[in-house]
């Protein structure tokens, strides 16, 4: 067996960017017309960026727009959804990775991450998330490059 290779985190930042463009915001828009706006308050939104630009801050920042927690967890179910499809799909990868040619794999085996190891991963990058991005920072720092949530779920990210 070849050497493993380690996708360190600036490659990692790219592939979830990629990401964000060709998953995240394309639900986004079919959650937000599906909620037939709810979701979140644009006009709000607008108002604020407006107000922030004449330099009335104090007004951006007290009147935030309204979101909806039911649309926002729908959200946030449906990337997990298609984030494991992705991953099943292409063996650990999602279009940013693919295209980038990195891969999620169980890191004891290398092979291909198991349902609870893909579940395992998305909910840690809440966690990841919420320990001010510490868990993702992680990867520049650690010999494996593995981040909090790749701990938690007993994977890696690698080259192809």
């Amino acid at each position: 067996m070849s050497e493993v290779k380690y996708a360190g985190f600036w490659i990692r930042f790219l592939a979830s960017f990629l990401d964000t463009l060709f998953l995240a915001i394309p639900v986004a828009v079919i959650i937000y017309f599906l909620s037939g706006g709810e979701w979140f308050d644009f006009a709000q939104y607008q108002l604020n960026m407006q107000a922030a630009m004449a330099g009335n801050a104090h007004y951006a920042l007290t009147n935030q727009p309204q979101m909806s927690m039911k649309w926002e967890l729908l959200f946030e179910f449906s990337i997990l959804i298609v984030s494991i499809i992705f991953w099943r799909r292409w063996r650990g990868a999602t279009p940013g990775k693919k295209y980038l040619k990195i891969k999620i794999v169980d890191a004891n085996t290398l092979e291909d991450i198991n349902n609870k190891q893909a579940i395992t991963r998305s909910l840690g990058y809440i966690i990841s998330t919420l320990a001010l991005l510490i868990g993702f920072l992680m990867v520049g720092f650690r010999k494996d490059k593995r981040a909090l949530h790749d701990l938690l779920s007993g994977t890696i990210v690698i080259y192809e």
